[in-house]
């Protein structure tokens, strides 16, 4: 017969299992031709927690992006040989993979051109190291939900299901990049109501709306494009303008 110390500690021990939250180790593969950078970026990552892979030219990028083995992708856009604007077209073209862009903080047109070509998110080099993994673990939140799966979503006929974070338009899957899916799920959520940018930006890419940036847009511009147009003619996002965008309710 157990004595009230052993009950306790057994009563103790069972909430502790209750609560105790596994430890996930997130792969990242780091794509940039920098060995200075890589070798810094890569132990500070490593010491955050992550498991590091990295490839110093694109060809190879691109390999060990689309090998099943990293969670996130970081792409530097200015290499040598194969360009990040062409081994990003290429990851694209095969796998939606989260993919964060290194950029030059002039580098305003292949900013641009990455988020049209289907990034995730950019961060302008030169960055912090903790500015860096805020922004992977912003997107890992998002692709990776501890939370239990929620009902489906639906919009006449749009379908969201964010607990496999897939969306249907008349039956066919959409192929959509982690943000884009995001974005989609929020103004979803608040179907004919405007979402404001900063809400976007908060929510969708886990940071705020610094000003001139223009991902949001771009990644509307994507969402648009995909989804193309309502039955009735009508375009399925509308912009309000100097306030966001809503999603037009059946």
């Amino acid at each position: 017969m157990s004595t009230p110390v052993q009950k306790v500690a057994k009563i103790v021990g069972e909430r502790e299992q209750c609560f105790t939250i596994p430890s996930v180790t997130y792969s990242v593969a780091l794509i940039d031709d920098d060995p200075v950078l890589t070798e810094l970026l890569g132990e500070y990552l490593k010491t955050d927690g992550f498991e590091v892979m990295v490839a110093g030219d694109g060809l190879s990028g691109t390999e060990l992006a689309l090998s099943g083995q990293a969670d996130i992708v970081l792409l530097d856009i200015m290499m040598p040989g194969q360009s990040g604007v062409k081994t990003l077209r290429q990851i694209r073209a095969a796998s939606t993979v989260p993919v964060i862009m290194l950029t030059g903080r002039g580098d305003d047109l292949d900013r641009i051109l990455g988020l049209e070509l289907g990034a995730d998110d950019y961060v302008p080099k030169p960055c912090t190291p903790r500015e860096l993994v805020a922004r992977i673990r912003a997107i890992l939140k998002r692709t990776h939900p501890t939370e239990p799966a929620a009902q489906s979503l639906q919009v006449g006929e749009l379908i969201l299901k964010p607990g496999e974070r897939r969306a249907e338009l008349r039956g066919v899957p959409l192929l959509l990049t982690s943000t884009e899916y995001s974005l989609l799920e929020i103004l979803v959520r608040h179907a004919g109501q405007v979402v404001i940018k900063d809400q976007l930006s908060e929510e969708a890419l886990g940071r705020p709306l610094a000003r001139f940036d223009r991902s949001i847009d771009t990644h509307i511009s994507s969402l648009r494009h995909k989804l193309g147009s309502r039955s009735d003619g009508q375009q399925w996002i509308e912009t309000v303008i100097r306030r966001g965008y809503q999603l037009v309710k059946a």
